[in-house]
């Protein structure tokens, strides 16, 4: 049965919606006017490396046996959909059309997949131990959150690494490391069974006879998606630094053991939430496939362009350890670089970047 999915957000969230087209389902993005028209034209091109082949494949959406579709925020229908994908950026969410669609969509009781690395406040309130802590200081407007049940939103990994090619048109996405979207499960029985078809559906897609990765891969822990928090805190946000960005290999292999303590320790501040070993990757895994990820990270990438606001991981993390009485040097460091750099795009008087 096709299943109808609204995903928010056409950049990233075109490899999800590849994938569920490639299954069969329908998939509708929602972005800004433009890229909608582009889309509408033209569909989706995802480039991704089957196993064992040298280059890239180009997937484009109007092969597939799933409809593609793309709208703007304000021209949702959120009737027509099982399920949501929220793939923004967090502060993305704050833009006013936005907001209201995700009013329309929190009091349709509609389950959400986040694949953002920020997971949505009522995610953590499904977390015991964070349920009361103070962490809405790290979103840019916590708000945005404030009707959803926790119980209708989880949360996916987002391990895969992609970007939109920067001289390619905005329906294009590269898929730079193929891995597999983690989710956990939600807290109804019938929504994790939609969840858990689309997962068998994704896995039993072939090309040219081929087995096609980046799958997605359903999880009973709520931790196992936290363990992309070591790698954000290890890798992404140390791509900023005081000058100019870094790559995620240089940041993770400039210095191998200070990255492995800091890895480490955000592995701990998830143990003491309640994870287990078998829900985290150990720090040799992560840092082999870091060896290939040339690049800065996206966030790197947005603070070095003179955006004003990034997902902050780096401080829902400090906020967690200091809550739990584990503060670490090294990751208060990281948000004080992140803090600077930030704050040098703020203008007095204006809203611009210097």
């Amino acid at each position: 049965m096709a299943r109808n999915i609204l995903i928010l957000g056409a950049s990233y969230g075109s490899l999800l919606g590849t994938k569920l087209l490639m299954a069969g389902h329908n998939v509708t993005l929602v972005c800004r006017t433009k890229t909608a028209e582009l889309i509408n034209r033209d569909g989706t091109e995802v480039r991704i490396k089957l196993r064992d082949e040298a280059t890239h494949r180009a997937i484009f959406s109007r092969d597939l046996p799933g409809k593609l579709d793309a709208v703007t925020p304000d021209k949702v229908d959120v009737s027509r959909y099982d399920m949501v994908g929220l793939a923004m950026q967090e502060p993305q969410y704050t833009n006013h059309t936005v907001r209201v669609l995700m009013i329309k969509i929190a009091e349709a009781g509609l389950p959400c997949l986040s694949i953002m690395n920020m997971p949505p406040l009522p995610y953590l309130k499904r977390i015991t131990a964070l349920k009361d802590m103070d962490l809405e200081e790290a979103y840019t407007n916590a708000q945005v959150w404030e009707r959803f049940k926790p119980g209708l939103v989880t949360l996916c990994s987002p391990d895969p690494q992609a970007f939109r090619p920067p001289e390619e048109a905005a329906n294009v996405l590269h898929v730079g490391l193929p891995t597999n979207f983690k989710a956990s499960v939600f807290a109804d029985e019938k929504h994790n069974k939609v969840l858990r078809e689309l997962e068998a559906d994704i896995d039993a897609v072939t090309l040219a006879g081929q087995d096609v990765p980046v799958k997605l891969k359903v999880f009973d822990s709520l931790f196992v998606p936290l363990a992309k928090w070591s790698m954000l805190l290890t890798g992404n946000y140390r791509c900023i630094t005081p000058h100019e960005p870094q790559s995620i290999r240089d940041a993770v292999h400039g210095d191998l053991k200070l990255s492995q303590s800091i890895y480490d320790h955000v592995d701990a501040v998830a143990r003491r939430l309640g994870a287990e070993a078998n829900d985290q990757v150990p720090f040799e895994k992560y840092a082999k496939a870091a060896q290939s990820l040339l690049k800065p990270s996206s966030a790197a990438r947005a603070v070095a362009s003179g955006a004003p606001f990034i997902e902050r991981v780096d401080l829902l993390v400090k906020l967690i350890s200091h809550q739990l009485d584990m503060p670490n040097g090294e990751v208060d460091r990281t948000v004080d670089i992140v803090d600077q750099k930030l704050s040098e795009k703020i203008v007095p008087g204006g809203s611009g970047s210097s």
